[in-house]
C-alpha cells in the first residue's frame, strides 16, 4: 500500500511537455539557420560527427530525470505491515431518495443536490464514525457497505442519481427494511439512520419497518428537502432543453415535501425529523446529535510504517541527469563503422 505525502507538487509535471516542445522549437531555428548559411551537402562535411538522434536522446534523459526529481518532491510513501486500530464510533447509515421527484427545483439546485450536499457535510464533520450509504427510488441499492472510508463515501454519494435504480418510486420502506441487515457490528450500541427524502412514500408499511428498526437498536432520523407548494419534475430533452412530467391527462405533474410521512417515520423509529431546507442549521442539529451519543469501540485495518521512498526518486533523477553530461552529441565511431544499413559506399 501506497501514499502521496504531497501530491501537489505533481503540477511541476507540466514543466516536462514545455521543455519538449522548446528543445523542438531551437532544433528547427538551428535547421532555419544552418540553411541560411549553406546547404545540407556542405553541412554534413564541415560537422560529419553531429548526431540528431542523440540530441533527442540528451533531451529524454533530461526530461526523464526532471519527471523522477519531482515525483521524489511529492515524497512517495509505502506502508510495510497491516495492523489492526482500534477506534470509537457510531455507525450511520444515509438512505438518500434518488427517485424522479428529487429533481425538483423548488429548492437551489435541485432537492438531490440539496440532499447531496447535506449528506456531504456531515460526513466532513464526522470523526472516527463509519458510515453506509443506500440510494432508494422504487426499490433500493446498496450504494456503499459501512467503512471507515469517508473519502470514499463522498466520491460515491457525488455519483448518486436516479439512473443508478431500475424502478421509479418512492418506497421508503425498502430502503429501511435494507438499513435493518446493513449494519454489521453486533456490538455496536448506537446505530443511526438518517433517511434523506422529500416525503413522497407510495408504500403502506413504512411505519412498521421503522417500529421493527428501533427495537433491533437503530434510530432513525427523517431530514425533509423541498417545499411544501409543489414543483413541476424536469425531465431533460434528448435535443437539448427542459420539459416537466405530465400525467395521464397531459397535465403537469406538481411534486410537493410531505413533511408529515417524515415526522411519522422518525416518531415510530425513535429518532426526530429535521428540516433539510437550511443547510447549516440541520448540520448543526445532526453533529450536536452524533457529539452526544455514546461511542463504540470497533476494530480496523490500515497499513502502518509508512516509509518515505524519495531517495530512489532522487536518485534515479540524478542518474539520468549525468547519463545526460556524460552522453556527447557526436556520432558513436565504432556503430558507424558497423555501417549496419549500408550507408558507405564502396
Amino acid at each position: 500500500m501506497y501514499q502521496i505525502e504531497e501530491p501537489t507538487y505533481f503540477i511541476y509535471l507540466a514543466i516536462i511537455p514545455v521543455v519538449f516542445v522548446v528543445f523542438l522549437l531551437v532544433l528547427l531555428w538551428k535547421k532555419r539557420k544552418q540553411k541560411q548559411f549553406a546547404d545540407t551537402l556542405l553541412l554534413d562535411k564541415l560537422s560529419p560527427g553531429k548526431s540528431t538522434f542523440k540530441s533527442f536522446l540528451k533531451v529524454i534523459f533530461i526530461c526523464v530525470g526532471l519527471a523522477f526529481l519531482i515525483i521524489s518532491l511529492a515524497n512517495p510513501k509505502m506502508g510495510t505491515k497491516l495492523e489492526t486500530v482500534k477506534r470509537q464510533g457510531v455507525d450511520i447509515v444515509f438512505a438518500l431518495d434518488v427517485s424522479k421527484s428529487m429533481l425538483a427545483q423548488d429548492i437551489a439546485p435541485s432537492r438531490l443536490e440539496k440532499a447531496k450536499q447535506i449528506i456531504n457535510k456531515i460526513i466532513e464533520k464526522l470523526g472516527s464514525d463509519r458510515i453506509g450509504i443506500i440510494i432508494y427510488a422504487g426499490n433500493s441499492y446498496p450504494l456503499l457497505p459501512i467503512t471507515t472510508d469517508h473519502a470514499a463515501a463522498k466520491m460515491f454519494l457525488q455519483n448518486a442519481n436516479p439512473d443508478m435504480v431500475s424502478s421509479q418510486g418512492t418506497a421508503i420502506n425498502d430502503a429501511i427494511e435494507r438499513a435493518i441487515t446493513y449494519y454489521d457490528n453486533d456490538e455496536q450500541t448506537n446505530r443511526f439512520l438518517f433517511i434523506v427524502s422529500d416525503g413522497e412514500d407510495h408504500e403502506e408499511n413504512t411505519l412498521e419497518l421503522a417500529q421493527q428498526a428501533s427495537k433491533e437498536g437503530i434510530k432513525t432520523y427523517t431530514i425533509g428537502v423541498g417545499s411544501t407548494k409543489g414543483s413541476p419534475i424536469p425531465i431533460a430533452n434528448i435535443g437539448g432543453g427542459v420539459s416537466y412530467k405530465k400525467d395521464s391527462k397531459g397535465e403537469v405533474v406538481m411534486t410537493k415535501m410531505n413533511p408529515k410521512v417524515l415526522e411519522d417515520i422518525a416518531d415510530e423509529g425513535g429518532g426526530k425529523y429535521i428540516n433539510g431546507n437550511k443547510t447549516q442549521e440541520t448540520i448543526d442539529i445532526v453533529e450536536d446529535l452524533l457529539l452526544k451519543a455514546e461511542k463504540s469501540e470497533f476494530e480496523s485495518k490500515k497499513f502502518s510504517d509508512y516509509k518515505d521512498q524519495f531517495q530512489w526518486f532522487i536518485g534515479l533523477g540524478l542518474l539520468f541527469l549525468i547519463f545526460d553530461v556524460l552522453l556527447l552529441e557526436k556520432k558513436t565511431n565504432w556503430i558507424q563503422k558497423l555501417n549496419l544499413f549500408n550507408q558507405k559506399k564502396s
